[in-house]
């Protein structure tokens, strides 16, 4: 009496293509600004549920609120209005380590000028 079966290759085959089509991918879903952050060992974030205001400084020192780029001056009315609503904001400033420190220390400054008391520096882990 023959035997009935299903031959599983390709559903293998499919399965490990989707896999690294989402390794693939799942990066770039988290931030688009292509920026080499700094390399250091971090303590983990205490509460990563609560929203968080991302400002990023590229190679070329192009600052981006988000993914949307703009300007050191609009970054301080932006920021100041958004402290003014929650004065908890979480700001965190990711900044390409080809940038030089004053352009990151001036996105700090702002910062602190407007108020933030929630800031970190963003880097990727040993």
């Amino acid at each position: 009496m023959p035997k009935a079966g299903i031959d599983m290759n390709s559903l293998i085959d499919l399965t490990f293509l989707l896999l690294v089509v989402f390794i693939v991918t799942l990066p770039t879903l988290e931030q688009s600004i292509h920026i080499m952050l700094p390399v250091g060992k971090v303590n983990k974030a205490q509460d990563d549920k609560k929203k968080v205001f991302s400002i990023s400084v590229d190679s070329e020192s192009r600052i981006y609120v988000g993914e949307k780029p703009t300007t050191i001056d609009d970054l301080k009315t932006e920021l100041a209005a958004r402290v003014a609503a929650d004065p908890d904001l979480n700001v965190l400033v990711r900044g390409d380590v080809r940038v030089t420190y004053g352009d990151v220390y001036n996105v700090v400054k702002v910062a602190k000028d407007c108020n933030v008391r929630h800031l970190g520096l963003v880097s990727v882990e040993k």
